[in-house]
């Protein structure tokens, strides 16, 4: 008998899996989507990558073998994707994960690294890029690919407790954001992995990492024969409020600091609620 959304979370989203992800800040989720789920969102990646939105780039260096593809927030465009984030079992992971009374979408990223990329994606925190402020949030990173254990997202065990540490551009490691010197640069954790609880995990399609917007995470490249392919889910809970920045916030937001008060929750169409305590998933 197939599962239904709420039985497949209910054995993946153990007590235990919830503490862990509490205290470290990362955890890993086995087989939590069907296959046909893995297709679909294989499908709309495919379609991006064929289409690609005005806020695409390309995050590799001209003289890298392979090729790093990114975009932002395309749910309301690419029809995949829409199913995907309304339809499988990622809103009501999100709600056991968090807890709240409400899970909302802050936004969605594809992050592709095609055969040979050199490319590291550099240890940081994702939440001091963006426009937002509060504690109850997760990312979801979906790979439709199998992904290496050299090749796959770390994380450093812990650190979602902060502080914040200074964003910088991943090709330039410019201070686009934050004024220089106004938050501690990041430490030099790949030149002493050793003294850091660094924690990963090789996956396959139908696996998902799940991380706090806070936890300090970085990848490698992929080798000749390998392509990644990974849908980032960025959602967010009840205590999470709108902080428009200065300088453009990646992704930006155009017009939001006109229609959205400063620290006013994310009650806005671009942020759709997804699940409800009590309820569930939301339909669309």
């Amino acid at each position: 008998m197939t599962e239904t959304i709420e039985q497949r979370v209910a054995r993946a989203v153990t007590a235990d899996l919830v503490k862990t992800f509490r205290v470290n800040g990362a955890v890993c989720i086995r087989n939590i989507f069907s296959d046909d789920e893995v297709a679909l969102l294989r499908d709309a990646i495919d379609h991006n990558i064929a289409a690609p939105s005005p806020r695409a780039r390309v995050a590799s260096r001209q003289d890298d073998p392979g090729w790093f593809f990114e975009d932002f927030c395309n749910w309301q465009d690419n029809a995949g994707y829409r199913r995907f984030i309304m339809e499988s079992p990622a809103p009501s992971v999100a709600g056991a994960l968090i807890g709240g009374d409400t899970v909302r979408l802050y936004h969605d990223h594809v992050l592709v690294k095609e055969p040979n990329t050199r490319q590291r994606t550099p240890w940081h925190q994702d939440q001091p890029y963006y426009n937002i402020a509060g504690e109850l949030n997760v990312s979801m990173w979906i790979p439709v690919d199998p992904v290496a254990r050299e090749s796959t997202l770390e994380f450093v065990a812990g650190s979602h407790r902060g502080p914040w540490l200074m964003p910088r551009t991943f090709m330039e490691n410019e201070a686009r954001w934050f004024p220089e010197g106004s938050l501690c640069d990041l430490p030099d954790i790949e030149g002493d992995r050793g003294a850091y609880p660094i924690v990963g995990w090789a996956l396959e399609p139908g696996d998902m990492v799940c991380f706090h917007m806070l936890t300090l995470h970085a990848s490698g490249g992929v080798g000749g024969d390998r392509r990644r392919r990974a849908f980032s889910l960025r959602l967010i809970g009840d205590d999470i409020r709108h902080k428009p920045r200065p300088w453009r916030t990646s992704p930006d937001f155009p017009g939001l600091r006109e229609t959205l008060a400063e620290d006013a929750p994310m009650a806005h169409p671009l942020f759709p609620v997804l699940w409800r305590s009590g309820e569930g998933q939301v339909s669309a």
